[in-house]
């Protein structure tokens, strides 16, 4: 078994895999096919020896969710809206959403706790409690909003495909065959999701924060935007290490436990057609794999289809 750790998302009526050398995603089309798009990787992002050194390599964690993710998540979006007739979620529309919502992500769960707790401050005894009110108010955000959004049915299915990502990762890394039956049979928490890591990057920023003290509130607000990057490198450091440890140490599951919690309401249970997108996905990049180690990662296609693959209609803009 190799030692690189196999990961993804879901994104609409589908699952992004992701590799050494490539990654895939497979969506359930409306016509009921499975439509799967396979590429490489960017070798500035995931050849870089700088960016695999600890904490760097956290950097290519964020692309993962950032770059990538939001690729996958747009192509998905295009498969899904392909009986609209000219309706496409790409362009300047889709990137304009991404900003967005990226803009809206930083601004309600890092800015946001920051300015409400400033308005008490004055009233707050130490820095120590002024930095764990902001963390509560942060954390209590974050649960109430990815509670709000899983009631949604929409947000609800991409959930359920959250969970055959998972439940398919977890029956790879324990050797089990890539079947819709043997892969229901895994867990829908893992240890190395994202849920758990922006716990982690909850309760890490409540720890920096109190070696800073309390700036003044531009100063603070302006702190929480540059901690982002450093606070995502040690939290990306920690998930990895207690995902190593977590079959042999009861500390670290009594640590992790929290964050696989956390992962039931951003999970759930998948049906075995979504399973069975999920386990495309993830065979795609094996294939992949195999590919890159016979023939030389610089001879490795671009894209390369298998003979099932429905052709995806419209521009994919990857």
């Amino acid at each position: 078994m190799t030692s690189l750790n196999y990961g993804g998302q879901a994104v609409m009526e589908g699952v992004m895999m992701r590799g050494e050398n490539a990654w895939a995603v497979s969506v359930r089309a409306p016509s009921g096919d499975i439509v799967v798009h396979r590429d490489q990787l960017p070798v500035v992002v995931y050849r870089s020896r700088v960016l695999k050194w600890p904490f760097f390599r956290g950097l290519v964690g964020l692309w993962d969710a950032l770059g990538l993710g939001m690729r996958a998540l747009m192509w998905s979006a295009d498969v899904a809206l392909s009986e609209e007739e000219d309706v496409s979620f790409s362009g300047p529309l889709a990137w304009g959403t991404v900003a967005i919502s990226l803009g809206l992500g930083i601004g309600v769960f890092f800015l946001l706790p920051t300015f409400l707790v400033g308005l008490v401050d004055r009233y707050v005894s130490s820095p120590l409690l002024s930095n764990l009110g902001e963390g509560l108010v942060r954390l209590t955000l974050l649960i109430a909003y990815l509670w709000a959004v899983g009631r949604m049915p929409d947000i609800a299915r991409v959930f359920a495909y959250h969970g055959a990502e998972h439940k398919t990762i977890n029956a790879y890394e324990d050797g089990a065959p890539l079947d819709p039956v043997a892969v229901s049979r895994y867990p829908t928490a893992h240890t190395r999701c994202g849920t758990g890591f922006l716990l982690v990057v909850m309760l890490l920023f409540v720890i920096i924060s109190t070696f800073i003290g309390r700036p003044p509130i531009l100063l603070r607000l302006a702190s929480r935007i540059v901690l982002i990057p450093l606070v995502a490198g040690i939290s990306y450091e920690l998930i990895k290490l207690g995902a190593k440890y977590y079959e042999k140490s009861a500390l670290v599951r009594l640590v992790l436990a929290p964050g696989l919690a956390l992962q039931r309401l951003t999970t759930r249970e998948p049906d075995e057609k979504m399973l069975e997108v999920s386990i495309r996905a993830l065979q795609e990049v094996l294939a992949s794999e195999e590919v890159a180690a016979s023939v030389g990662e610089n001879e490795m296609p671009t894209s390369e289809p298998s003979a099932q693959d429905v052709a995806a209609p419209g521009d994919a803009n990857l």
